[in-house]
């Protein structure tokens, strides 16, 4: 009797169905030719063939692998284009954001910034600064909470109700700067704004003497994929001035990603 193979302490983690579809899905996707049939897979992964073949007839249900008819062989699927869709929205939306981001920077003054949504934290992608030695500024890759000051306040006022129920629940929200301060009452106020107007403000709530705006980016699937946002402005004056550029400038955005707004 073969002695069984000892695992590391990772392993017991691992699925063992989803490992050898994986296996098979990078097998296919790596082979030179069109098509991959299944001794050939089974040969190149190690896989036994009636596993195989029934992972190759669950991946065909859901259109990840596709065969042109018997004995063609399989090869990768047009399902592979819906779940990598959001990955390639990610991707795209800090070269398509960049001259939007350069022309508020410049008409400005300021810093404006592009933010995406990575589970509970939102992370900055791509920024343009106005050219004010006194401005604000920050590195490409920051991370912050997602319910944090205006860009919070954006991301929320799309959200659907349930999801902003739920997102409330958290023990820590950043909306008002500190968690200590947070007011609900306030919240559902400015969300209120926010849908009417389009932008959100920060009102020198997360950092004595910062006035910002935001607005939300929408992604093709009509949800919230990250925000837009100008820092550093000198007032509550500026704020109204260019609130409405950013949501607008969103819009442009959102469009460019295929949304239909």
């Amino acid at each position: 009797m073969a002695k069984q193979k000892k695992t590391t302490p990772t392993d017991k983690y691992i699925v063992p169905a989803v490992e050898q579809a994986m296996r098979v899905l990078f097998r296919i996707a790596q082979s030179d030719s069109a098509h991959m049939n299944l001794t050939q897979i089974c040969e190149q992964t190690g896989i036994h063939k009636s596993t195989a073949f029934c992972l190759l007839y669950t991946l065909r249900k859901y259109g990840i692998v596709q065969t042109e008819g018997r004995g063609k062989g399989y090869t990768l699927g047009p399902g592979l284009i819906g779940l990598s869709r959001k990955f390639l929205d990610t991707l795209s939306a800090p070269r398509l954001a960049d001259p939007i981001l350069a022309d508020l920077a410049g008409k400005a003054g300021v810093t404006a910034a592009l933010g995406l949504i990575a589970d509970n934290n939102v992370f900055v992608a791509a920024k343009h600064e106005g050219g004010n030695p006194l401005g604000l500024t920050m590195r490409v890759g920051h991370r912050f909470p997602l319910t944090y000051g205006c860009h919070g306040k954006a991301i929320c006022a799309v959200l659907p109700e349930a999801e902003l129920d739920a997102l409330l629940q958290e023990e820590k929200l950043y909306f008002h700067g500190d968690p200590s301060a947070f007011d609900r009452k306030r919240l559902m106020k400015e969300i209120a704004q926010c849908r009417r107007d389009g932008f959100a403000d920060d009102l020198e709530e997360t950092m004595p003497g910062l006035y910002a705006v935001a607005a939300p980016v929408i992604g093709p699937n009509q949800r919230p994929i990250g925000y837009i946002a100008v820092l550093g402005l000198a007032s509550v004056e500026a704020v109204r001035q260019y609130g409405p550029m950013v949501a607008e400038a969103v819009k442009d955005l959102s469009r460019q990603l295929g949304t239909q707004i």
